[in-house]
């Protein structure tokens, strides 16, 4: 020991004059003129040996102030020893104290019993306390008791015995009334009694606050809260025992969300379903509360309602912050629905307790979910436009069994394999296929109308889209249900043009109302065959989906329309504007002709060409589906006809033009509506309407020979 002593005695001299040196370095650091931007300054421009003995300098510091460091601590063990001894005593003086207030606790508690049991033998749980006893016992009796019970109600207050307070409050008000009502009292114990009922009235005020600070302390719980409640609807304020309990559910849950905190992606589910088993479990326990301690009175049934909507209020705007407000603008409509449906789940529980809280969600949640859903419609309709633009325009498969969020759908993309459709259109349905596996939970928001028609805006504009694909188109056409500027890529062929008829057909026939059917409760996920299918969709498609897909269908004849319109001006006009299909041809006959060839005229020859080949291009596009071919080849064969119908001034020619219609020319325009007759009849495009026009022609040119005093039938 002796050794180490002189080792360190030898060491301090040293130690010391290097603390001494680094005391006079910090010098600089201690004065109040000290300037630290100055001094880095100062420092900055070192040259390499400087730094180094900049860096040896810190070094030294960094030495020293553990030296330092190491001297403090010990030069303050021993005072850190003695004021861990001081807090030692502390402590037993400390538990001292209480074993001495616990001493006199006993005390007191035993005085209190004394006096409850000696005090005219009037006890709170005595039956034999009555009016009577007090009389027996004479007005001295009633005097001294007047004293001593305000003494035993705050004993029972001090010792929080609540249910005994209770019942002495109750006895000592029963026996002032019934003392009272003797008139052979002495002024002096009236007067006692007076006292006594103002000390029952303030003990029951003070009992009240005790209860009602207790109710709001958030460590009451459960059965000690309900006590709580209970104590005070006996004191006789129900109204305020309520209220407390309602705000004490509401302070324990929300002390329960300072631990939740929202999270930081855009999917808020976990977040939803915390806030929700939070939130409504306490509005469930509240309930049970209520109903357990105040019955079914219509007041505190109405006040627990208008809380639990309250708390479903601000619950629906945390959600609509926290979670639902990125899941709607960026289009996120599954998880802006299943947040929905998460606190759909947890909201409905409370039915069982009489409180229907859906329709206050419901109507809360609505305008995020409708945000969503229109920017989903609205990247369909964006996505699909821009792949119009460079769409070839050519039938083909789908070739990729994913869809677009790479969640697989053997169902949909099975319906996609089976027919040929273009680029954009494939994606336009697996677009619509992906969005009806998220709107399922909308049809209890009651948005399924609004899904549809929303739908039907998008099919629509992409119908707009495929009709201004068609070469010249009309501008009014192009631009109808805002397809507006967008460019799309021109359908130069008629193979191209077909396609575009194709996918608008068999979108709106069969894969978007196949798509719909989700919304329906009586859709079927799975089919067996493609016959079964369709009766399925037939029997369970709503009138709300029929009259929907009508509107679809109408749509596909804004295109069909427009590509019949633009053949038949196409087969009927030449490109400077002159008519192949006259009545001078049918005029001029007679005169120049002398015999009739019994051969069909160009136009209409042109338009048998055209009807076969475009038979011949569909048939490859429309395998098993060749009623919609049919459709077309039908209804471009009465564009053309439908136009000779309507064209004032060839009939106006012919009825009362500078030269009448001859029998060649009459011969001629028979055979020429014959024919056509014949070919649409052979290739299954013969309408009713069709058959009934060209009788209404024939019979107008027979009509007008005849005005000319000829008989048409020689």
């Amino acid at each position: 020991m002796s050794a180490t002593k002189t080792a360190r005695s030898r060491a301090a001299p040293a130690k010391e004059n290097g603390a001494a040196k680094v005391e006079e370095g910090l010098n600089l650091f201690k004065s109040d003129k000290f300037d630290a931007d100055v001094y880095v300054k100062s420092k900055c421009s070192l040259n390499e040996k400087e730094i180094k003995q900049l860096c040896s300098y810190l070094l030294d510091l960094k030495k020293a102030s553990a030296e330092e460091m190491r001297r403090s601590v010990y030069a303050n063990y021993a005072a850190f020893i003695r004021t861990s001894k001081e807090i030692s005593d502390l402590e037993g003086e400390l538990s001292s104290i209480r074993n001495l207030l616990s001493t006199q606790a006993t005390l007191i508690h035993g005085l209190a019993e004394g006096v409850h049991i000696d005090s005219l033998s009037v006890k709170v749980s005595d039956s034999n306390g009555d009016l009577s006893n007090l009389e027996n016992r004479g007005s001295s009796d009633i005097e001294k008791w007047s004293v001593e019970f305000p003494d035993l109600l705050d004993v029972l207050l001090a010792e929080r015995r609540v249910d005994e307070a209770l019942a002495a409050l109750d006895e000592g008000e029963r026996l002032v009334a019934e003392a009272k009502q003797n008139k052979t009292l002495d002024p002096a114990v009236i007067q006692s009694l007076q006292s006594v009922q103002n000390a029952i009235i303030e003990r029951r005020q003070r009992l009240a606050d005790q209860l009602a600070e207790a109710a709001c302390q958030p460590s009451t719980r459960g059965a000690e809260l309900r006590a709580a409640i209970s104590a005070l609807k006996k004191l006789g304020d129900g109204p305020r025992a309520h209220s407390l309990l309602l705000n004490a559910h509401y302070q324990r849950y929300q002390y329960n969300m300072q631990s939740l905190r929202p999270s930081n992606t855009s999917y808020g589910g976990a977040y939803t379903a915390a806030l929700s088993q939070l939130v409504f479990s306490a509005i469930a326990q509240a309930a049970s509360d209520s109903l357990a301690i105040f019955g079914k009175e219509r007041a505190y049934t109405s006040e627990l309602v208008m809380w639990a909507t309250k708390q479903t209020e601000a619950f629906a705007l945390l959600v609509k912050r926290h979670a639902l407000a990125s899941s709607a603008a960026a289009g996120g409509l599954r998880a802006a629905a299943e947040c929905v449906q998460i606190a759909l789940g947890h909201c409905s529980l409370l039915e069982a307790r009489g409180l229907a809280l859906c329709p206050v969600l419901l109507k809360l949640f609505r305008p995020s979910v409708e945000q969503a859903l229109d920017a989903n419609l609205r990247r369909i309709e964006e996505s699909t436009a821009a792949l119009a633009a460079a769409d070839d325009w050519v039938l083909t498969l789908h070739p990729t069994g994913t869809r677009q969020s790479g969640r697989s759908s053997t169902g949909s993309l099975g319906s996609a394999v089976q027919h040929k459709l273009t680029s954009s259109a494939h994606r336009f349905n697996l677009m619509v296929q992906d969005f009806f596996e998220d709107v399922g939970p909308l049809l209890s928001m009651q948005l399924g109308g609004q899904t549809l028609e929303g739908l039907f805006h998008v099919f629509n504009s992409y119908v707009s889209m495929l009709i201004k694909a068609l070469p010249g188109s009309m501008e009014e056409e192009a631009n109808f249900e805002g397809s507006g500027n967008k460019i799309v890529r021109m359908a130069e062929t008629e193979a191209q043009q077909i396609a575009l008829y194709a996918n608008a057909s068999v979108l709106a026939d069969e894969l978007l109302p196949r798509a719909a059917m989700k919304l329906s409760p009586l859709h079927q996920a799975n089919y067996r065959d493609d016959t079964h299918r369709r009766t399925s969709d037939r029997q369970n498609r709503h009138p709300e989906q029929r009259e929907w897909k009508r509107r679809l269908v109408n749509s596909v004849d804004r295109l069909k329309d427009t590509f019949c319109r633009q053949h038949a001006l196409d087969l009927i006009f030449t490109e400077d504007g002159d008519s192949h299909l006259s009545a001078d041809m049918y005029i001029n006959m007679d005169g120049n002709v002398d015999e009739l060839e019994w051969f069909p005229s160009p136009i209409f020859q042109e338009l048998y060409v055209k009807l076969n080949r475009m038979a011949s291009i569909a048939a490859d596009m429309f395998v098993g589906r060749e009623r919609f071919a049919t459709l077309l080849l039908m209804r471009l064969t009465d564009t053309v006809i439908l136009w000779l119908s309507n064209d004032q001034s060839f009939w106006d020619d012919i009825e009362e033009g500078p030269r009448p219609l001859g029998p060649l020319g009459l011969q001629q325009f028979c055979l020429d509506m014959k024919f056509v007759i014949c070919f649409a009849s052979q290739g299954r495009y013969l309408s009713r309407n069709l058959h009934r026009v060209v009788n209404e022609i024939i019979s107008k040119a027979i009509a007008a020979f005849a005005a000319t005093g000829m008989d048409p039938y020689r």
